[in-house]
Formats: C-alpha cells, sequence, structure tokens
C-alpha cells in the first residue's frame, strides 16, 4: 500500500491524540503524520492518500493552524487522491455546529477532479442539531469524535474507522 499522509491540526490536544491513534491502527509502517502548523503545500503534495483531522471550535469555525492553512489548502491539487476526514466537536454545547470543520474542508478538497473520499461514518450515536459534516444521506463525511460528551467510545470508533478505510483503500487500490 502506498504511504498515508496524515495531517492535523489541535489546540486542546484532542485531535492530535485521535490522529496518534489512527496513525497507530493504519499501521506506523504506512504512515506519517503532520502537525498542519508546521505543514506547507509541497508536503500535503508528497501523498497520494490523505487523513485530515480538524476540530470545530466556537461557532462552527476551523481549528485556528487549519483556519491559517486554508489559503494554502486551496491551491492544492488533489486531482486522483484519495482523502478521509476526521474531526473532533462537542455535540452538546455547539450542536448547532457539531464538526462543522469536516465540512469545510471537504468543500474545499472537493472541487478538485477525480479526488476520492472514503471514510464515511454514521451519524447513529451523536444527539446534535446541525452539522456541516453530514452528506446527502445524513452520514458524516468522516469519523466523528466527542472527547467532551463520549470518550469512553471514542478508542473503539476509531479502530472500526481505521478498519474500514483501510478496507475502502484495498479496493480503491487493488
Amino acid at each position: 500500500m502506498e504511504s498515508i499522509g496524515i495531517f492535523f491540526g489541535s489546540d486542546t490536544g484532542n485531535t492530535e491524540n485521535v490522529a496518534k491513534l489512527i496513525h497507530k491502527y493504519i499501521g506506523t509502517n504506512i504512515s506519517s503524520i503532520h502537525d498542519i502548523a508546521n505543514t506547507n503545500k509541497k508536503d500535503i503534495e508528497l501523498f497520494n492518500i490523505l487523513i485530515f483531522g480538524v476540530s470545530t471550535w466556537y461557532y462552527g469555525e476551523l481549528q485556528c493552524d487549519w483556519d491559517d492553512f486554508l489559503p494554502t489548502l486551496k491551491k492544492i491539487n488533489f486531482n486522483n487522491k484519495i482523502i478521509a476526514l476526521f474531526g473532533c466537536g462537542d455535540q452538546e454545547d455547539y450542536s448547532e455546529y457539531f464538526c462543522d470543520g469536516i465540512g469545510i474542508l471537504y468543500n474545499v478538497i472537493r472541487l478538485s477532479k477525480n479526488v476520492r473520499f472514503i471514510g464515511s461514518w454514521t451519524s447513529k450515536g451523536y444527539s446534535f442539531e446541525c452539522s456541516k459534516a453530514l452528506d446527502k444521506n445524513k452520514n458524516f463525511l468522516g469519523l466523528v469524535i466527542d472527547e467532551d460528551r463520549q470518550p469512553e467510545q471514542s478508542n473503539q470508533r476509531i479502530i472500526q474507522w481505521t478498519k474500514k478505510i483501510k478496507t475502502e483503500l484495498n479496493s480503491l487500490l487493488n
């Protein structure tokens, strides 16, 4: 399998911790992990398979490092790349903006031709009002983690999601 680049932005450490677990479960021999705060366009362009992790802040805003990186992200050509997304949010205190960061990244990346997204995730088991991270079938566009309200479910969700994206990758690449 090709090398996978995992890029995250984190203020509190939650998204970074999730990224580290994804790195572990995907396989440290086939993936590398990068803080978006220390990333440039060329770093991302090195990979054909990318996993982006973002948290949502305040009223549906991107984590600050992703917000700073957004102009660069818009310049990247994601043609023929495979993308998986994950995000952290608080479904109780920010129920009307739950994990919007995933949707914001998705809406930038999807503009490239032939980009393929993998790793959609069920919205069952979460309680929120609204999210830009939902697809037309009401599934999340990627893995959603709530370390504030459901920390006991995070590890199992990460394990299940990494198995899912490995299966999807094997199907696409073989």
